[in-house]
């Protein structure tokens, strides 16, 4: 008995009605589909959304027209249904409908317990959730005519007035009620957490109940086909006799669903009705092509589906998901890969803690770099590496990190700063070597007494404390945790992805390790080696701080002699691992006090090991001292000035290009110049670059091609890419420098008042994290346009953090850059966001 409506107030859900999403909300549209899909779906009356904003707005709306379309004297229950179900909603109301003259032909069919059961929960969730009752004024209670009155005392005295009786009062009520609830600032805010837009809006679907209350079998549950952490198949639910509503999930009194040792189960006790809820969840997953949660009642052995929803899912489970439904042929490839998030990828290259398992949280911070890890604290690069040699994993703690505490993160399992943001020391290093990182926690470090202080508990050096780089989270103990998902669906889903993106992707990698890590994740060469990352290693160490001591070029030459084999062998491992993929190696870049030490301590030893008097020490190292060493004597201006350090380095690629060459493989370096501002700078370079590859293919007789190029870090260098393009076979913008030099700002100490300025919209978001494009990226436009002007076959490319950062790929696509290079662990995440842009571009 289906009515067509007089108005466009509402639509009764049938295979043929005007359903949509935008208008009537996820839920409509679903069971519309459940329908479609021959269902056992109750009668459904769809809202949409402008009624419901006319409903909160004082319209009323003919509530007899719409029970009518549910027979004589009908209960119905009224869900939220807004167009995506990430934004919640009301809580459902049960029942509406029920009245006095109602309980005899409902115990007459439930039972008197199950009438009064079903009676009680409906006044209480009444009262709560219409009224707005606070709920401790009616405690739980076993059902009885008694407790209901009670209930209903209760309600009249707070409200004045007597509880309403009629179904069409009833249902005009919640509707009301529902629709005031989404409009209000609380859930608006709420909402918006979430995603959604502030004219967000909500539908409201009215549905006949069926009753998991009877004399045969009867109860609710929900059930669904994988597991929602690790994607893998697998049936999952609860189901609880003689129950209602999604309250299945939290009783004690449910019972599985398959049969299990532990307790009885739905598929024992009617496995006919067990047997259909699997082959609807098989039509559900063929027909919708998504995994779904079905919400079930079952009514004197008669089984109703009420509702299905998209299966709740870590990133894992996504991922698996989307593979499995394109190799079953559910879904194209091209959609797997629009499914899974790029940054989703992040969570799976590292051990997660397990979201399933209590956690005990001793403070919170920024999640600077995703994934877990157990470990005791230390508080010193020192004391990290004494850990690792002894086999104890350890976690660094530091108030905020400096380069000096490269080797202590190399021998840390996670990184924990009390100070910093997402574009901090600490957080840019640990995303490069895929270390769970944490930055400015809410924690106090008393480094001299080797202790931290969280959430008031004191836990000094040798505690075991669990890192979340994924939320930020500091625990106490060990907790459980999840593997790596570096499984067939992860690399299939790659592997597709890459068939499908049309812009380059490289890797930014220091060590030989990297440069695995880099190859392991599939990417397409080095965009960026950072040489001076190989210096800090102790038994160079040593050379490398005579070299700076050193007053005569020769004697620097000689210091250097001794770095040369190292530094040929560290390029020997990276071509033979880059297997004769692209190799970019910046020269040296940082400013030589770095490498110094700073404590008068550390100039002693540094004194003795020189065989040097301390005053010559100190000396030298005031006289280093910059007062902005980001702008001071480093970069090109190191090469200019010491050119014996570059002249090093440049034979020392060459020689490794010789060797590797001579086992078969064939290499074409390319050497890229930091800090460059004029063209000069560049002059002067490739004239002893061009020299020393003279001089190496003389003497080892042997001839190979090389390409040099420049780093655009400057936003001079960018304005002047022309006349620099005339000497350069590529340029690359290493965007982390080049926003300071454009905002003025430190990296490392914006995080003090960046949120400020990104929640007063001073910035949208934070340029060291999101990039600028439209005052940095006008500069990558000029620097590519200019460039290019001057040099067509020019290779464009960007090396900064922001290489790895989807909208920030999509920048460098639009401008036709080559290639972006990002840190390893983030390659994944670059793949996957490049192959998104393409497929939408085609989409569009």
């Amino acid at each position: 008995m289906q009515k067509t409506p007089a108005s466009d107030e509402f639509t009764v859900v049938t295979p043929s009605a005007r359903i949509d999403r935008q208008a009537h909300g996820w839920r409509a549209k679903c069971l519309q589909r459940l329908v479609r899909l021959d269902l056992p779906v109750p009668q459904t009356v769809a809202i949409p959304a402008a009624t419901v904003r006319a409903i909160a707005a004082g319209h009323l709306i003919d509530c007899k027209e719409i029970l009518s379309h549910f027979g004589p004297n009908p209960l119905v229950s009224v869900r939220p249904s807004p167009e995506n179900p990430d934004w919640g909603g009301p809580a459902t109301v049960l029942n509406v409908g029920l009245n006095r003259d109602r309980m005899p032909k409902l115990a007459e069919r439930h039972g008197q317990a199950g009438a009064e059961a079903i009676a009680l929960r409906f006044i209480q969730s009444y009262a709560t959730h219409v009224a707005r009752l606070d709920p401790d004024m009616f405690p739980v209670t076993e059902p009885s005519g008694a407790a209901i009155q009670e209930a209903i005392r209760v309600y009249e005295y707070e409200m004045d007035e007597e509880f309403p009786r009629t179904a069409d009062r009833q249902l005009a009520d919640v509707l009301r009620s529902m629709a005031r609830a989404w409009e209000g600032t609380t859930a608006r805010l709420l909402r918006q957490a979430k995603g959604a837009p502030a004219e967000a809006s909500l539908g409201l679907v009215v549905q006949a109940m069926a009753q998991g209350v009877g004399k045969g079998i009867s109860g609710a549950g929900v059930i669904q086909f994988v597991d929602g952490v690790t994607g893998q198949p697998q049936i999952t639910g609860r189901y609880l006799g003689q129950g209602q509503g999604r309250d299945v999930m939290t009783d004690s009194g449910a019972i599985y669903l398959t049969k299990d040792p532990r307790g009885p189960s739905l598929e024992e006790l009617a496995p006919e009705i067990f047997d259909d809820l699997v082959r609807f969840g098989a039509a559900c997953r063929r027909r919708l092509r998504e995994e779904m949660q079905i919400e079930f009642t079952i009514e004197d052995g008669r089984l109703a589906v009420l509702d299905a929803i998209r299966v709740q899912r870590s990133s894992r489970a996504g991922l698996r998901i989307a593979v499995a439904l394109a190799e079953d042929e559910v879904i194209s490839r091209q959609e797997a890969v629009l499914r899974v998030e790029p940054r989703a990828l992040s969570e799976l290259l590292h051990k997660q803690v397990d979201p399933r398992v209590p956690r005990a949280v001793l403070a919170t911070g920024i999640a600077a770099s995703p994934g877990g890890a157990v470990g005791k604290i230390v508080f010193s690069s020192s004391a990290a590496q004494a850990f690792a040699a002894r086999g104890e994993a350890c976690i660094l703690v530091r108030r905020e990190t400096a380069p000096e505490d490269i080797r202590g993160m190399h021998s840390a399992v996670g990184v924990l700063t009390e100070r910093g943001g997402m574009t901090s020391h600490a957080a840019v290093i640990a995303r490069g070597l895929g270390l769970p990182c944490v930055v400015g926690a809410d924690i106090r470090i008393h480094a001299r007494d080797k202790q931290i202080v969280a959430n008031g508990r004191k836990l000094g050096e040798g505690d075991l404390i669990t890192l979340d780089g994924s939320t930020g989270q500091i625990l106490e103990g060990e907790a459980e945790m999840l593997p790596p998902a570096l499984d067939d669906h992860f690399r299939k889903l790659l592997g597709w992805a890459d068939q499908f993106r049309d812009i380059g992707v490289r890797a930014n990698a220091d060590t030989p390790a990297d440069a695995a890590t880099a190859r392991a994740f599939a990417a397409e060469g080095i965009g960026l080696c950072r040489t001076e990352h190989m210096f800090f290693e102790e038994a160079r160490l040593i050379a490398m701080r005579e070299m700076i001591f050193a007053d005569k070029s020769e004697d620097r030459a000689a210091a250097l002699a001794r770095l040369l084999p190292m530094q040929r062998d560290d390029f020997v491992q990276l071509f033979d691992i880059m297997a004769g993929l692209p190799v970019c190696i910046r020269l040296f870049d940082p400013p030589l006090h770095e490498f110094l030490p700073h404590e008068r301590e550390g100039m002693r030893e540094l004194a003795e090991a020189l065989d040097k008097p301390l005053s010559d020490v100190t000396r030298r190292v005031e006289a280093l001292r910059e007062f902005n060493p980001m702008l001071g004597m480093r970069g090109v201006r190191l090469g200019v000035v010491l050119p014996e350090i570059y002249d090093m380095q440049a034979r020392a690629i060459f020689e490794a290009t010789v060797e590797v060459a001579r086992r078969g493989a064939a290499v074409v370096p390319e050497i890229m110049i930091p800090l460059v501002s004029a063209r000069r700078e560049v002059e002067l370079v490739k004239t002893r670059v061009d020299a020393v590859a003279a001089a190496v293919k003389v003497s080892m007789k042997c001839d190979f091609d090389y390409k040099l190029g420049v780093m655009v870090e400057t936003p001079r260098a960018a304005l002047r890419a022309g006349e620099i393009a005339q000497h350069a076979s590529f340029l690359s913008f290493g965007t982390n420098d080049l926003t300071q030099m454009t905002y003025g700002l430190s990296r490392d100490d914006a995080g003090r008042f960046m949120n400020t300025y990104v929640q007063k919209g001073v910035f949208r978001e934070d340029p060291f994290h999101i990039l600028d494009t439209d005052g940095v990226g006008e500069l990558l436009l000029i620097g590519a346009d200019r460039g290019r002007n001057t040099r067509p076959d020019l290779t464009v490319s960007i090396c900064g953090e922001h290489g790895g950062n989807p909208e920030s790929i999509g920048f460098c696509r639009q401008a036709g850059f080559d290639y972006v290079s990002c840190s390893p662990y983030r390659v994944p995440m670059a793949r996957l966001a490049a192959a998104h842009l393409a497929l939408k571009d085609i989409v569009v």
